[in-house]
């Protein structure tokens, strides 16, 4: 059964036909385990929810899972693929098979364990758009934090940065509704 949550999620991406064209091109370039989270997803929901027009993005987070080749230079030429496709865009393209180095843990399995190591539980969400045009999602903490407003960090991330990022990214300055949880 689909929750009230999942159902409000599509129902607000699939209103959005910038986000449609940007998750079409996105699946078109044919990418193994491949979403589009964090801000991308985020923003769209706490603009609705504060009724907003939307919020610019710095870039848009695509991520896919290939162990086959973990290498930037892959990354760097999906990017340009993107960036072709719409120019206009600040495209950010990671292998997630090779993000652990970066973080300094043991390799993740999927995405979907890639995501569970994001910073807060409101961003550590992505959707994609299936072959079949179904919006499907990864949350792997849910959904409640994210219509409810709730900023916390997740199990998986250091406290510490958890605290500089939310200092850094100053949420409540744009969406005054925000719970922010510093533990």
């Amino acid at each position: 059964m689909i929750s009230t949550l999942e159902q409000q999620l599509i129902r607000y991406i699939r209103a959005d036909a910038w986000m449609l064209a940007i998750l079409a091109t996105v699946r078109d370039v044919a990418l193994q385990d491949c979403w589009i989270g964090a801000g991308f997803v985020r923003n769209k929901i706490w603009d609705v929810l504060h009724g907003f027009a939307r919020t610019p993005l710095n870039d848009i987070d695509v991520i896919y899972f290939d162990r086959s080749n973990t290498t930037k230079v892959k990354d760097q030429e999906i990017e340009t693929r993107l960036k072709a496709l719409h120019p206009t865009l600040n495209w950010s393209v990671k292998n997630q098979a090779r993000m652990h180095l970066r973080n300094g843990q043991l390799p993740y399995a999927s995405c979907e364990e890639a995501i569970s190591y994001w910073p807060e539980t409101a961003t550590a969400i992505a959707v994609r758009l299936t072959t079949l045009d179904k919006l499907a999602y990864c949350a792997p903490y849910g959904l409640e934090d994210l219509f409810l407003l709730i900023v916390k960090p997740t199990p998986n991330f250091d406290v510490n940065q958890y605290r500089d990022r939310i200092h850094k990214k100053s949420w409540q300055r744009r969406w005054h509704q925000l719970t922010v949880q510093t533990e």
